[in-house]
């Protein structure tokens, strides 16, 4: 039970049936601090890097809701969002305008006004005393924000999971966490932190007023044990060990001739970038200055001229794999099967001569992903009729992406790559799933020229981070633009690039076979996102009722005089 307000304790708000619940902020500075709590959470992402306010952004919100019903719960939570989205996502509309970025940032608001009603359930259990209470409060407002993220991550049009906690959290401890249960412990680990310091200010007694022993002991415990949630990942191992050898890997960062919409306009000049590119490290390789690779690496849209199809582009490429001795993984736009489609894929092209593996020596494609969850409302557009009465600007999308159906678990250079092509990082499945199928290496390609010079790119670059650590595997990450990098499996960046400039990143990465814990519990089928998820709604649920059952005794009181329930008068008939 939390601790009530004590004698001379300035008015506020407060639940005439919930006695026990501290009392609600004012709405003059709940406003306000619903705003701030998304601000912080803003500013917790890459771009700004300061990831120890996530913990307090998610503690603001839920003080904002706590003592609250659930409509005015929700206004706040939507505050809450859209300060946070706005600013997060507004490189959606570099190019787009408003009509691309404001929907999409409405609607992952929309998830955290949810979040702020099953917040301000939570808030409402009282088991035991002040301690215990505190304790189940916060770690249910965890699970219900994880149980948030959950659902924004799948649905709708497959879900956008860009806003999840875990993914501002690439320099913080708490990263490691993601080796013990993937993004969804680090999220619930971030929001545990922020609600217990929020239990702990809650137990504060009010002005005026004494502090009990009950009191100190629950604000103490909640603010040491918050404090123990953000440092617990310090303990986790990292390896970065090679378990089966090293692969010495380029990736080719080969520029576009200018940012925005029209980079397809330029696909030969981009792919002309990264041939030249690539001919430019051979020659590196030749003079002794830069060693040979065993593996390179293009990113997501290299080829927007389908090299299967176009003898001029498969030329090209093929000379780029023969003067540098070595597979090229290329991110490139094939003509689908189907009159107006086309396939986001992935190939891998063997130089000419290599014989391993059966191989003829012909050089060529040997295998080849395609993506396998298309972007909505950028590769394709779902109700495009409908949309369309919306804004033309459904028609840039030209040929729908169709979506390939096989894991991204392909074999190039003496490693077994788990490959994901741009939000694919995104989505836990898409990436877990390589390594279930073996994957001792993991690659990201991807193409940010769209959002010019905004921090999308490092947004991305710290999902890949994560999956390094939640996999215990290496990544590649290579962009048209940047920020391209190679991420060791501990999560660290080797040779990040700069935004719109030409480069190669190389070096040796570890390949590594062993599972992480996270991995093991995965294929154990235990479903840990889904045990945080319940917890969080049982929390609300049983928080909800509380409170239903707190106004009906509440109702029953008022009709009480002490001696039993009160005798209303009958009903007068009318006098004729």
């Amino acid at each position: 039970m939390s601790a009530a307000p004590q004698r001379g304790a300035p008015p506020g708000p407060r639940e005439p049936w919930a006695p026990w619940a501290p009392p609600a902020l004012r709405a003059r500075w709940a406003v306000p601090a619903a705003v701030g709590a998304g601000l912080l959470l803003y500013l917790a992402f890459p771009g700004h890097d300061l990831w120890f306010l996530a913990p307090l952004g998610v503690g603001s919100l839920l003080a904002v809701v706590t003592g609250r019903r659930a409509w005015p719960a929700a206004g706040l939570g939507l505050l809450t969002g859209l300060a946070l989205y706005l600013p997060l996502v507004s490189w959606s509309g570099i190019y787009l305008g408003l009509i691309a970025w404001l929907p999409l940032a409405l609607a992952c608001a929309l998830s955290v006004a949810l979040a702020g009603v099953l917040l301000a359930w939570t808030s409402r259990l009282h088991p035991g005393g002040p301690l215990p209470a505190a304790l189940v409060r916060a770690a249910t407002a965890a699970g219900a924000w994880t149980a948030v993220e959950a659902l924004l991550a799948r649905w709708p049009f497959g879900g956008f999971g860009w806003g999840r906690l875990a993914f501002s959290q690439a320099d913080a401890p708490a990263l490691a966490l993601a080796a013990l249960g993937g993004a969804p412990l680090v999220s619930f680990a971030v929001a545990l932190a922020g609600a217990l310091l929020t239990q702990a200010l809650l137990a504060l007694p009010r002005r005026g007023a004494a502090p009990t022993g009950a009191v100190r002991l629950t604000a103490a415990v909640s603010a040491a044990a918050a404090l123990a949630v953000v440092g617990a990942g310090a303990l986790v191992p990292r390896p970065t060990a090679p378990q089966d050898g090293e692969l010495s890997v380029a990736a080719v960062q080969g520029n576009v001739p200018r940012a925005g919409l029209d980079f397809n306009a330029q696909r030969r000049a981009v792919l002309d970038n990264h041939v030249q590119g690539t001919l430019a490290l051979a020659q590196r390789v030749r003079d002794g200055q830069a060693p040979a690779p065993q593996l390179v690496v293009w990113p997501e849209n290299s080829s927007d001229i389908d090299p299967l199809r176009n003898a001029d582009a498969y030329a090209e490429v093929q000379g780029a794999a023969d003067a540098v001795g070595a597979p090229i993984v290329l991110g490139a736009v094939l003509v689908g099967d189907e009159p107006g489609t086309v396939r986001n894929t992935s190939l891998v092209w063997e130089p000419e001569g290599t014989t391993r593996d059966g191989l003829d020596g012909a050089g060529g494609v040997v295998a080849a992903y395609d993506k396998r969850h298309p972007v909505p409302f950028a590769e394709y557009i779902p109700y495009k009729s409908f949309f369309r009465l919306i804004t033309s600007k459904v028609d840039l999308v030209v040929a729908q992406f169709v979506p390939g159906d096989a894991v991204g678990r392909l074999d190039a250079g003496g490693a077994r790559l788990g490959v994901m092509i741009c939000f694919e990082v995104v989505e836990d499945a898409l990436v877990s799933d390589t390594v279930d199928a073996g994957a001792d290496l993991l690659v990201v390609q991807t193409n940010n020229a769209t959002f010019g010079y905004s921090d999308e790119n490092v947004q991305q670059l710290a999902m890949s981070r994560l999956r390094a650590v939640e996999h215990g595997r290496a990544v590649v990450h290579v962009s048209t633009v940047g920020t391209s990098a190679l991420v060791m499996p501990d999560g660290s960046l080797v040779d990040p690039t700069t935004l719109f400039t030409p480069a190669v990143v190389a070096g040796q990465v570890p390949l590594r076979t062993s599972l992480t814990v996270a991995d093991r519990v995965r294929q154990a089928g235990v479903p840990v996102e889904g045990l945080l998820c319940l917890l969080g709604l049982a929390g609300a649920a049983g928080g909800l009722l509380v409170a239903r059952r707190a106004r009906r005794r509440a109702g029953a009181d008022e009709d009480d005089d002490g001696a039993g329930p009160v005798q209303r008068p009958a009903r007068r008939e009318p006098v004729a």
